[in-house]
C-alpha cells in the first residue's frame, strides 16, 4: 500500500509541476515572442547600430523554449502514465527530465550570449557621439525599442531558468 501511495503523490507533484512549468513558459514565451514581432516590424535603424545578432540569438533561445514547453507537456503526460498501472521505469522518466535540463541549459546559453551582445551593442550605441557642428547627433540614443529588446532576452532567459529548476526538482523527487 505504501507503494502506491508514493506513485500517487509523484504523478501528482509531476503533474502540477508539469503544469505548472508549461503554463509560466508559455506566458514568458507569448511576451517574448510578441516584442521579437514588435521590434522586427517597428526597426527605425538608419544610421543606428545593428541589434540583428543579438535578435538572433534570442530566437534561437525561443525556438529552445518552444522545445521546452513540449517537454512540459510530456512531463505532464508521464506523471499521468505513473498514476496508471502502464508507468514508465525510473530511468525512461528521469531521461525525459535530463532531456528538458539540457534544452533549458542550451537556452540559457544562447539567450545569455545574445543578451550580452544586446547590452554591447547599445553600450557602443550610447557612447558613440557623431558630431555635427558641435552638438551630439540623436541619432546614436538609445531608444525605448532597444531596451524592450533587452527585456524580451531576459524574459526567454528567465523562463529557460525556471524551466531549469522545475526539472532539477522533478529528478528529486524522482530519486526519492
Amino acid at each position: 500500500m505504501s507503494g502506491k501511495i508514493d506513485f500517487q503523490s509523484l504523478s501528482f507533484g509531476m503533474r502540477r509541476i508539469g503544469w505548472i512549468r508549461f503554463w509560466v513558459q508559455s506566458i514568458l514565451g507569448v511576451v517574448v515572442m510578441a516584442v521579437l514581432i514588435f521590434s522586427n516590424f517597428v526597426s527605425d535603424s538608419e544610421d543606428k547600430f545593428n541589434l540583428n545578432a543579438g535578435l538572433s540569438l534570442t530566437t534561437i533561445s525561443f525556438i529552445l523554449l518552444l522545445f521546452s514547453l513540449w517537454q512540459g507537456w510530456l512531463i505532464v503526460r508521464t506523471g499521468r502514465a505513473i498514476a496508471s498501472n502502464a508507468r514508465p521505469s525510473r530511468g525512461q522518466t528521469s531521461k525525459l527530465i535530463k532531456r528538458g535540463l539540457v534544452v533549458d541549459l542550451l537556452g540559457i546559453l544562447f539567450g545569455l550570449i545574445g543578451n550580452q551582445t544586446l547590452i554591447g551593442i547599445l553600450f557602443l550605441q550610447s557612447t558613440s557621439e557623431k558630431n555635427v557642428v558641435g552638438s551630439i547627433n540623436s541619432n546614436y540614443d538609445v531608444t525605448g525599442l532597444e531596451i524592450f529588446s533587452v527585456l524580451s532576452n531576459s524574459q526567454v532567459i528567465f523562463a529557460h531558468f525556471l524551466g531549469l529548476c522545475f526539472s532539477l526538482w522533478l529528478l528529486r523527487r524522482i530519486y526519492k
